[in-house]
């Protein structure tokens, strides 16, 4: 079972915006410049994710993170309340859907996107599942029906609502649909046993799913948008100000890690995934990690770019989530501190030799 801090499940969209709005309060402005390199923390607080080996914890077990070490505090099953908890400095970076990271922003939340984690393609993707016997087989069809997620305010009801949309649906309708928090291990049983109507499976879950049958996909993400980068690393801003060689040695790792899963025969970035799991002793099962096909990430070192943010900007709006022109693209991540190029692969362990200061503006080069 996860482990999970008090603020892991907001069971509605009210409590998930008033999480938001405490975060913004909570956290304190930053001081100073950039910290001394030698008063510089080296050390990142973080969570997890069960049965799962997350690009930081995959980048350290590289040698990716340099000196730069992981402390894991706990594990999540959300998103938003990850990046909060980077928000009001209960971890040093956390990660969630765009959207997300979109509305902790407008709330003036002192965090900046610093790379992009996770997103969708031909081989990650999520998809929303029935079962094959399932009487649904349109958007209109789930009027009145439960569908299983792992959070609200996320990626999954984005996803949810824009094929609501696209199909018709009208305001009044879609309220009619209810979406639930069901933690991504136990969606596929949720949705067997009938507690649900719809589960909500991405990677190795659904690939796991789908081997043992019985299931069908209603649509998937990738059907509704293609490829596209769908959620980023913050950091809290003032962390960035005072640490930010150790932001750039993790943000470079991490980018490192991406490459390194894109370049890999598949079966050893699985093999790397399941010696991670085994080593860290928390009791996990590590059978769906043979399912991993991806990472997602559609830019190359998980650069950040407007389109991958204004998109969800524009989404959350429409909903009223957020006012029209209350945020700006390019004011939400920086690129700054990812120094990973292509063309310049350093040696493992080699320092980063370019500017160590904090970034000029949020959306960098």
């Amino acid at each position: 079972m996860s482990s999970l801090s008090p603020l892991t499940t907001a069971s509605s969209r009210r409590q998930f915006l008033t999480l938001l709005g405490l975060s913004a309060v909570a956290v304190s402005c930053g001081t100073g410049g950039g910290g001394a390199a030698k008063n510089q923390t080296r050390t990142l607080r973080y969570q997890g994710w069960a049965g799962s080996v997350i690009l930081p914890e995959l980048a350290a077990d590289l040698g990716f993170l340099e000196d730069v070490k992981l402390k894991w505090v706990g594990n999540t099953i959300s998103g938003p309340q990850d990046i909060q908890s980077a928000a009001t400095g209960q971890v040093d970076f956390g990660g969630a859907f765009n959207g997300a990271v979109v509305k902790l922003a407008a709330r003036k939340a002192p965090i900046t996107a610093v790379i992009s984690y996770y997103g969708v393609d031909k081989a990650a993707y999520n998809g929303f599942y029935v079962l094959q016997d399932s009487p649904i087989r349109s958007a209109r069809d789930l009027i009145g029906k439960k569908i299983g997620m792992n959070t609200l305010g996320a990626h999954s009801e984005a996803m949810l609502d824009i094929y609501l949309q696209r199909h018709g649906l009208s305001p009044a309708d879609i309220k009619k649909v209810e979406p639930l928090v069901v933690p991504p291990v136990n969606t596929e049983q949720s949705l067997r046993q009938k507690q649900i109507d719809v589960g909500v499976l991405g990677d190795i879950l659904r690939d796991k799913a789908l081997h043992t049958g019985g299931i069908r996909p209603l649509f998937t993400d990738y059907q509704l948008l293609g490829d596209f980068s769908a959620g980023a690393y913050v950091v809290n801003d003032r962390f960035l100000k005072e640490n930010p060689d150790t932001a750039r040695t993790f943000v470079t790792g991490v980018a490192r890690a991406i490459e390194w899963a894109r370049a890999r025969p598949r079966e050893e970035v699985i093999d790397r995934q399941v010696e991670i799991v085994k080593r860290r002793g928390r009791n996990e099962d590590t059978a769906a990690l043979k399912y991993w096909k991806s990472f997602g990430v559609a830019e190359t070192g998980g650069r950040i770019t407007d389109k991958e943010l204004q998109l969800w900007i524009d989404w959350l709006a429409k909903r009223g989530d957020i006012e029209k022109g209350q945020v700006k693209a390019s004011d939400l991540y920086t690129n700054q501190f990812n120094a990973y190029s292509p063309k310049n692969s350093r040696k493992q362990g080699q320092k980063d030799k370019s500017s160590t200061g904090g970034p000029t503006s949020k959306s960098g080069s």
